[in-house]
């Protein structure tokens, strides 16, 4: 996951937290800390989704385009209302429900100090740069791979969070032990 925060924040020319911060009316401070607080469970809904039936393809699938690399390179996307209708529907993935966004915000805000109405408010434009963190790894370790590079270590190595469910550092017992559960359906 820290590979994620350091691409989120050195986002949109390192100016992600800054630009953040003016859309929604809070020092660059206030919006480091609320992508900080906001990212794990994010990170944690996107674990649950891949582990579903077909959740890995799925993922794989909406970050194949590249479509949401515009998030962490374009500055303007914050304050795009287009932004905020994709990451309404990426938290509709990740978490599930509108309450476990609020409980998320809440949470959020208890340690942040950021207030709960405003968290909700950046909770979409922050899964929309997670969502777009993602895929420029994807794309990234894609094109490295092609080339001969250790792309694909690095797309397996931003991945390995994601999947491995006993954080014991290796994919090989949890993707056996998915797989094993899909086979028995």
């Amino acid at each position: 996951m820290t590979d994620l925060l350091q691409t989120i924040l050195q986002a949109q020319g390192g100016n992600a937290p800054k630009n953040l911060a003016a859309r929604f009316g809070v020092s660059d401070t206030q919006a480091t800390s609320a992508i900080t607080a906001l990212l794990p469970a994010l990170v944690s809904g996107m674990q649950k989704n891949v582990q579903q039936q077909n959740g890995f393809e799925s993922l794989l699938g909406a970050l194949s385009d590249g479509h949401h690399q515009r998030y962490v390179d374009d500055a303007q996307s914050v304050y795009q209302e287009e932004t905020v209708q994709e990451g309404n529907g990426i938290l509709g993935h990740l978490l599930g429900s509108k309450d476990v966004s609020r409980q998320v915000a809440k949470r959020a805000s208890a340690q942040t100090g950021v207030g709960e109405e405003l968290l909700k408010q950046m909770l979409p434009v922050v899964a929309t740069m997670l969502m777009g963190s993602v895929s420029k790894q994807t794309q990234s370790g894609k094109a490295m791979a092609a080339t001969g590079g250790g792309g694909a270590q690095g797309l397996l190595g931003m991945l390995t969070p994601l999947l491995d469910q006993n954080n014991d550092g290796s994919i090989v017992d949890d993707v056996f032990r998915i797989a094993g559960g899909f086979l028995k359906r």
